[in-house]
Formats: C-alpha cells, sequence, structure tokens
C-alpha cells in the first residue's frame, strides 16, 4: 500500500472537532437536562464541571474543595473519563434523586428456596430502578427435576427462575428508558449446564441477560486429556442418612468448591460434598459450549479459579459472578465504580516519526482520577444497605482505559504486534503502579479501607490456598490484619511487587484506601460520545467508518448512526483531508497501520489481553471479533490459549445474521445479509439489511427491525 507525502500538524489531536454522533450521544445520555428538558449542561464542558464539582463537595474543607475541584476538572480535560453513571448521574440530585453512581453490582447469592428466590428479585429491581447493571449466579438452585421435600414436588429448575428475572428486568427497563443490564452465570459442573448453554437459541427468551458459563482449570484440564466431566448438585445431610449415600464413593459424590456452606456437608479445606448426576465426556459438553459461542457469541468464558486465585480479597470473599460486561467479578452483594482514561490524550506528534506517549502527563491524570473514583464512594446512591456495606467497607473502584486500538495507531503501531504488545504492558503497569501509589497516600491522609485494619482468623483453607503462609510461620488460628492477608498475600499484589516491591511492603504495613484498583471496561458509549469514538476499552478499532446500534428512548428497535474512528479523523485533520478506508486512489490511501478488528488474529487479540491483564487486578471485558467464514476448528483453539495464558475470560464475536444484531455493524456485512418479513396475509418480503423499512409508525434498518421481532420487542413471532 502506498501514501501519498503529506505534511503534518504538529502537536496533539486536542482540537479535533466532535462528529455529531458523539455530540447526539452527549446530548442524549450524559448531558443534564431538567424534567422539562430545559437544559442544564450548555456544553460538554459544563458536564466536566457538574461531575468535578460534585466529587471535589466530598472534600473535608472548603480550600481543599476548591483545590480538588479545579485538579479534578483538570483531569477531566485531559482524559479522565468517569463510567457513564457518575457523568449522568454526579451532581444531578436535584433532578434525578434516585439514580446511583454505581455502574456495576452483583445481587447476593441466590439460595435454594422459593422465598430468596424472590426475594433476590425484588432487590435485583431496586438495583436496576437506580440505574446500575447487576450480575447473578443462578447455579446455587438445584437441578430441574430434583425432588423439593418441602413442596412434595420437582423442581422446575435455574432457567425458569432465570425467565422471572428477565421479564423483571424487562418491565422496569421499559418504564424507566434506559434498557437493564444483567449478567447470568452457571458453573460448568450444575447438572442443568447444557440447558443454559442453549437456553437463548431460543427467540425471545433471557434478553435481558448476558450468559456466562463459570469454567474450572478442572474442567479445562478434563477436556485437554478428553476425560469424563460429572455434573453435580450439594448433598443435604438429610439425602445423605435418607437414601444410606456413602460419601467416600468416588462414582456417587465428588468434592467441589461451592459458595453455599449451610444446610450442606463440608471438609476442612472447605470443599461441599456433591451428588453426580452423571458422567459424561468432557469434550462433548465443550463442544457443544464451542459451537454456541460460534454461533450465538454465548455463553460468555469466565475462568472462575483464575478469577478467585488473583483476588485481592482472596481470604474472605469467594466470587461467582460479575457484572454484566464481566470486566468487575464481585462478591455478594459486591459493588465496583468504573472510570477510564482516555489515551488518545497523551499522544504527541501523532503519525509522525516523531509520534510519542506523555508519560509524565498520563501518570498525573491516573493519581488525580484515583482520588476522584474513590470520592465516588461516598455518593454511590445505591439503593441496599448490604451494597452500601460493601461498597464503604472495601471502596473498591475499577479504573481502566479506553482508545488503546486508536493510540497504537497514533503511534504508528500495528495492534497485536510485539511493539503494541510492550506499550501495552507498560501502559497498564504504569496505571497499577500509580494508581496504588495513591492508594498509600490517600490511606495515611484519609484512612485505608476498613476492612484492611479488621484482624482475621487464619483457618486451614487459607493456609491451602496459600501455602507460603506456613513457610512465614503462620498457623491455623493465628490472627492477621486484613492489609497484611492483602498486600503480602495476594496473587496480585505478589506481581506488583516485582515492580514496586517497597510500595507493596509499606502497604502490608500501613494499608490501602481500596482493597481494587484496575478494571478495562468495555466503554461503548462514553468512548463514542465523551472520546469522540476513540476505540473501546482494550479493543481495536472495529473500523474506521462504520455504523453503530444505538438505544433510544421510546424506541423498540435500535437506531442505525454511522461514525468515524477518532484516528481517521484526526489522520483527515492533520495529514491528509481525503483519506479514506479502501480508497482506490494512492492519494486517498491510508498507512498500513490503520487495522481494524478484522485484521487481528483471535490470537493477538488474547496476546493483547494477557499484556494488560498482568496489571489489572479485577478483570478485562474484551471481544475477539472474527469473520464469519472463520474455520470452526480454529475458532475453538481461541479458548484454549486463552487458558492457558492465564486470562480470567474470554468472549469472542463473529458476525452471524440468522441469531443477533451486533452493536457494531458494518455496511458490507448488512448489504449482503438478506432478511425475509411473513406480512399479515402470508405474503413474504425480502430486504438487504441496510435497506430502511416502516414499521409502527417508525423507520428502521431491515437488520435492527427483525432483531426487534425476533427478540420479542413487539411481541413474540
Amino acid at each position: 500500500m502506498k501514501t501519498a507525502h503529506l505534511s503534518v500538524v504538529a502537536g496533539g489531536t486536542g482540537e479535533i472537532p466532535y462528529q455529531e454522533t458523539s455530540l447526539d450521544i452527549w446530548d442524549k445520555k450524559y448531558r443534564l437536562k431538567a424534567k422539562d428538558g430545559t437544559v442544564v449542561d450548555a456544553t460538554m464542558d459544563d458536564t466536566y464541571r457538574r461531575v468535578a464539582r460534585a466529587l471535589a463537595e466530598v472534600e473535608a474543607t472548603p480550600e481543599a474543595r476548591e483545590h480538588w475541584y479545579e485538579r479534578f476538572l483538570w483531569a477531566l480535560r485531559r482524559g479522565a473519563i468517569p463510567a457513564g453513571r457518575i457523568t449522568s448521574n454526579a451532581g444531578a440530585l436535584a433532578y434525578k434523586p434516585a439514580t446511583s453512581t454505581i455502574n456495576c453490582t452483583v445481587s447476593g447469592t441466590i439460595r435454594d428456596s422459593m422465598n430468596d428466590i424472590l426475594e433476590k428479585v425484588h432487590e435485583a429491581g431496586l438495583t436496576l430502578k437506580a440505574g446500575c447493571g447487576i450480575g447473578y449466579e443462578f447455579s446455587t438452585l438445584r437441578p430441574r427435576g430434583a425432588y423439593v421435600s418441602g413442596a412434595g414436588a420437582y423442581t422446575s429448575g435455574p432457567l425458569s427462575f432465570m425467565d422471572i428475572y428477565d421479564k423483571m428486568c424487562f418491565t422496569i427497563s421499559s418504564a424507566g428508558g434506559r434498557r437493564g443490564a444483567q449478567m447470568a452465570t452457571f458453573s460448568v459442573g450444575h447438572p442443568d449446564v447444557m440447558e443454559f448453554v442453549r437456553a437463548k437459541r431460543e427467540n425471545g427468551r433471557l434478553r435481558q441477560f448476558n450468559c456466562s458459563l463459570l469454567i474450572t482449570g478442572e474442567f479445562m484440564e478434563a477436556v485437554k486429556h478428553d476425560a469424563p466431566w460429572r455434573p453435580a448438585f450439594p448433598l443435604t445431610r438429610e439425602e445423605v442418612d435418607s437414601e444410606g449415600i456413602d460419601l467416600r464413593d468416588e462414582e456417587r459424590v465428588v468434592w467441589r468448591e461451592w459458595p453455599v456452606h449451610e444446610g450442606y456437608i463440608t471438609d476442612a479445606q472447605g470443599l461441599v460434598a456433591c451428588r453426580v448426576y452423571r458422567t459424561i465426556h468432557a469434550r462433548r459438553l465443550w463442544d457443544l459450549i464451542m459451537a454456541s459461542t460460534y454461533d450465538y457469541a454465548e455463553p460468555g468464558f469466565i475462568l472462575i479459579d483464575k478469577v478467585n486465585e488473583m483476588n485481592n480479597n482472596w481470604w474472605c470473599e469467594d466470587v461467582r459472578a460479575t457484572n454484566p460486561c464481566g470486566e468487575q467479578p464481585l462478591p455478594p452483594y459486591g459493588s465496583c465504580l468504573l472510570g477510564s482514561v482516555n489515551l488518545t490524550k497523551f499522544v504527541r506528534d501523532p503519525f509522525t516519526e516523531k509520534a510519542r506517549f506523555d508519560w509524565d502527563e498520563y501518570r498525573e491524570v491516573v493519581s488525580v482520577f484515583t482520588r476522584m473514583l474513590d470520592d465516588v464512594v461516598e455518593i454511590n446512591g445505591l439503593p441496599l444497605g448490604r451494597q452500601r456495606e460493601e461498597i464503604f467497607r472495601k471502596r473498591r473502584h475499577g479504573m481502566g482505559y479506553l482508545g488503546l486500538g486508536s493510540t497504537l495507531t497514533m503511534l504508528r503501531m500495528r495492534y497485536g504486534a510485539p511493539d503494541s504488545i510492550d506499550f501495552t504492558d507498560r501502559v497498564t503497569r504504569e496505571m497499577a503502579v500509580t494508581g496504588w501509589e495513591s492508594a498509600l497516600e490517600l490511606g495515611r491522609e484519609k484512612g485505608p479501607a476498613p476492612i484492611l485494619e479488621e484482624s482475621f482468623t487464619v483457618t486451614e483453607e487459607m493456609l491451602v490456598k496459600r501455602p507460603e503462609m506456613r513457610a512465614d510461620g503462620v498457623r491455623a488460628g493465628d490472627r492477621l490484619p486484613g492489609r497484611v492477608l492483602h498486600a503480602r498475600y495476594s496473587r496480585y499484589m505478589q506481581r506488583l511487587a516485582e515492580a514496586a516491591p517497597e510500595l507493596v511492603e509499606t502497604l502490608a504495613g500501613e494499608g490501602a484506601r481500596f482493597t481494587h484498583h484496575t478494571s478495562i471496561a468495555p466503554t461503548g458509549t462514553i468512548s463514542l460520545s465523551l472520546a469522540n469514538n476513540a476505540s473501546n476499552g482494550i479493543e481495536p478499532s472495529f473500523a474506521h467508518r462504520y455504523s453503530r446500534n444505538v438505544i433510544r428512548q421510546g424506541r423498540k428497535t435500535k437506531e442505525k448512526m454511522d461514525v468515524c474512528s477518532f484516528e481517521l479523523l484526526a489522520y483527515r485533520a492533520l495529514v491528509n483531508p481525503a483519506a479514506a478506508p479502501d480508497a482506490d486512489s494512492p492519494d486517498a490511501a491510508l498507512p498500513e497501520y490503520f487495522v481494524t478488528s478484522e485484521d487481528i488474529t483471535p490470537r493477538e487479540h488474547v496476546d493483547i489481553q494477557a499484556a494488560a491483564q498482568r496489571w489489572i487486578d479485577s478483570s478485562i471485558s474484551k471481544t475477539a471479533n472474527v469473520p464469519t467464514d472463520y474455520a470452526y476448528e480454529d475458532f475453538k483453539d481461541i479458548y484454549l490459549y486463552a487458558y492457558e495464558q492465564g486470562l480470567k475470560g474470554c468472549t469472542t464475536f463473529r458476525f452471524n445474521p440468522e441469531a443477533f444484531q451486533g452493536v457494531l455493524v458494518q455496511e458490507k456485512d448488512l448489504a449482503k445479509t438478506t432478511y425475509r418479513f411473513t406480512l399479515e396475509d402470508g405474503s413474504e418480503i425480502e430486504v438487504k439489511g441496510n435497506e430502511e423499512i416502516e414499521y409502527d409508525g417508525e423507520m428502521h434498518t431491515a437488520a435492527n427491525l427483525y432483531d426487534a421481532l425476533k427478540e420479542g420487542y413487539y411481541g413474540k413471532l
């Protein structure tokens, strides 16, 4: 590929005009307006001022409040972007008093009783009403066909109860205008796992859920060695006694980690006795999971053992669920606020041989932003007392970044190449070290997270998980402060000590302001709006000119909006106004480092994620986009490779118009996809996915209308 020799405007990209779509999304989602529609935030900078003022008001004195207001505003103007709930709701109490600044929550453990199932539905409804997303684990419920002694009947199983949560979420989002977000997680060892994998193949079912499997190392090793797999569910003492079950019978009983111990039989290591329901080939189940993921992009893939092994609160949390996008594995009633740093703001002399990243300003923004996110805890607005207790006790937040793909392009690096992996490692490590330095400073100024000042009794289970504690002379029954268990024995903090050993040792002695600091979210609408369509989160740009499907209040279908990538806008503004993707003329061609998601191999996606995951203490929401015609056998290897690379999760997306319509779509995919609609008189019409259709008084693309009809937004097909 050849490009014309053109001059480059020196400096950064701060003056790139916002595209119309970006301003429109800011106006519809984040701009504060009164009930009658009167504008409160006249400009985007007014939005920043509102947020900065609301968070600075948390500070202790008038002088501190004014000082940090200016510092917070400085950081917001230089790339700090709080997550959507903060940007929308901070400083908006007079207009939206019942909303929260928290994006991520996880339900309390759903116990295997009708009372608790319905109680958690009620709690979830209040959480969704406040604007938070929520995750649940449903494999705590006994399998379909199991006998319920109290009811004298057989249960319909977890999936039937998921339908109740699905309808609740749909009803609340329909009333409130903001579509609810839910994550359902489910153990790969549950007897109903196959039903869970197939659940969303039914049109309109569980459409308010993202679904992910909790994959264990035991299962992955069974797949690798073509071993048998035994789905199982915990036994009660009553069942063992009445049926004469021998707990030593390895054909009938398997001991596994389980989130609920009450009412079940446990051993000294905290494992629960589970009844084996049947034995299957692990690879048979694996093939079912892979086929579903290939065709339907679900279920997602959460490597739950790795999540818990690397959890900073490893000694007091058993994580079994995540927020709706998967970047926040959380304990029961766990909550986490989010924020992202726009990496494109720190590129100097982009697209030139002098292109470089301003590490000094980046570290300063991260430091200020850390304090800003910590202040959000004080104005969380969470609706449940248990949620508020959890966030005040641990003060976790999830700072990440967006625009990685755009930034690599502006630095003339190809996403997935060795230099881009090195950059990803460094930019994530710098965020981690700077954030934990701030955690120490804030802890000294305002006090550590309360949990880190508590004292905990060491158990045999803890010593099994951390044998180095025994080597350090720690014994069961000893008591240790949370700060020591956190900084000295967390696997993540041990890794951080490779980069900053003195810092970590000081944190063990004094305690940090929070227990968790980093998480990379998908950043869909904040990237599109406040970052002028810089690439989402850790992703490459989906395309440099494409369509995005946007949820609109009052519409049953998504609205198709045309957008350009930020790096294309910047290249046009700074280098070549005529530049275009797939240009026929060399004078309009883009450089070879202008890649998109379809140019990146799945292994390159995993390598980038692995480089970042080393320094991320929570998790990463990332999707490896693969072409529609990508070979199935190669596709399966992606997940094994992700497991071998030590990732906490993996998600893929393959465009499959028969199954669903994605959020991001390319015109060429829509143009070559035909949709068939049956009219009331029985006749049929066929239209291309990008053609416009009038239905129910509104105009829609054929693809979006087909999706809405299939998902049940106009009633069942």
